[in-house]
């Protein structure tokens, strides 16, 4: 009896080999894992040139800019809030870091200078959401448009800023362990690596993160529990906004150019679509910095396969608003489902019918 029950237990430890990988990535996170596995194959099939080297590398640098929103994005996301200025930052901040490096010839000026211009806007709209008591969504619609000008005031003349330092440049289009056959890997897709475990080890493991999801899961418990949300507020739009400044310092050293709105207008739309897409929903309380960035990669992989198959830009577009409305209508039902649960396991709890 006592090897029965042993053998047992250890089945059920065990499982099958598909649940075992569904409960530790997750079930959202394995069906986007079977998506861009499919994505994949069909680019692929159409293509010979999706898994060359060169377009594999690409598709890294490509996807740095959309990771680095997406993951503040889903702080922002998670807590309950949302921030569609992330776009305008990021131009205000490659405006910012142009002038320093071109202007002042100082290369870690520049790069400090942008990450501090767009955590200087984000701490802006925490305190127009905190004190003025303006929805998030609102307050950061203003924001867009409101930096996006302000991205135009700072460059002279409104233009683009060049900006020829080779050292700045690296940033953005380096590689490390380049060899003859193989184009090496990103450094921004390194950055973007550090920053991403940074970012999923602050909200799995420590109190801050732990903070984030109780804003958004319920705000009036998490007040009650002594968090407090004003300042949280503050630190999430902050890092936010300090994240939207490296992404605009990365457009910069890709581009070679201090761009107002050229290579940054719309990428709230894709970090955006990238955070539902990895699982987070419109309340807030749910979502991963993990599947935020699968999410990246999957619409990295889509806009690089339709570009590599010749398609126009505006299906990109209409694709992409697609996968968010999609993605958002997932969310939606999926809280409905685990609202119905919890309505019919506390009716049950009680000894009322369904």
């Amino acid at each position: 009896m006592k090897s029965i029950s042993q053998s047992k237990a250890v089945a059920g430890r065990g499982g099958s080999p598909l649940k075992a990988m569904t409960r530790f990535v997750g079930a959202e996170n394995l069906s986007l894992i079977i998506a861009l596995i499919l994505l994949v194959a069909l680019i692929a099939s159409q293509t010979p040139f999706f898994f060359a080297p060169r377009n594999l590398m690409n598709i890294g640098m490509n996807l740095s800019v959309v990771g680095l929103l997406g993951v503040g994005m889903t702080i922002v996301i998670v807590s309950g809030a949302l921030d569609i200025s992330v776009g305008s930052i990021a131009g205000v901040a490659s405006v910012v870091s142009a002038i320093l490096v071109t202007y002042a010839g100082t290369v870690a000026g520049g790069i400090f200078a942008g990450i501090l211009a767009g955590a200087a806007l984000g701490v802006v709209n925490a305190a127009i959401i905190s004190y003025l008591r303006v929805n998030a969504v609102v307050a950061t619609l203003a924001a867009l448009s409101a930096y996006r000008g302000l991205a135009f005031l700072i460059a002279p003349e409104g233009r683009p800023i060049g900006v020829l330092d080779q050292n700045f440049a690296l940033l953005g289009s380096g590689r490390v362990f380049e060899t003859a056959g193989f184009p090496g890997i990103p450094i921004s897709l390194i950055l973007l690596l550090v920053i991403a475990f940074i970012g999923h080890f602050v909200m799995s493991s420590t109190v801050f993160g732990r903070s984030v999801y109780s804003m958004g899961g319920n705000p009036a418990a998490a007040r009650l529990a002594g968090i407090n949300l004003t300042r949280m507020k503050f630190y999430i739009f902050t890092i936010s906004g300090a994240l939207a400044g490296l992404a605009g310092v990365l457009v910069t050293a890709r581009t070679s150019s201090g761009q107002p709105a050229s290579g940054t207008q719309g990428l709230e739309l894709e970090a955006i679509t990238a955070v539902f897409l990895g699982g987070a929903i419109l309340a807030g309380g749910k979502g991963t910095i993990f599947g935020t960035m699968l999410a990246v990669v999957l619409l990295a992989t889509l806009s690089n396969g339709m570009n590599l198959l010749g398609i126009p830009t505006f299906y990109q577009l209409v694709a992409k608003g697609f996968l968010l409305v999609v993605a958002v209508a997932i969310g939606q039902w999926r809280m409905a489902r685990s609202e119905r649960a919890q309505a019919l396991a506390a009716g049950g709890h009680r000894g009322i019918a369904p």
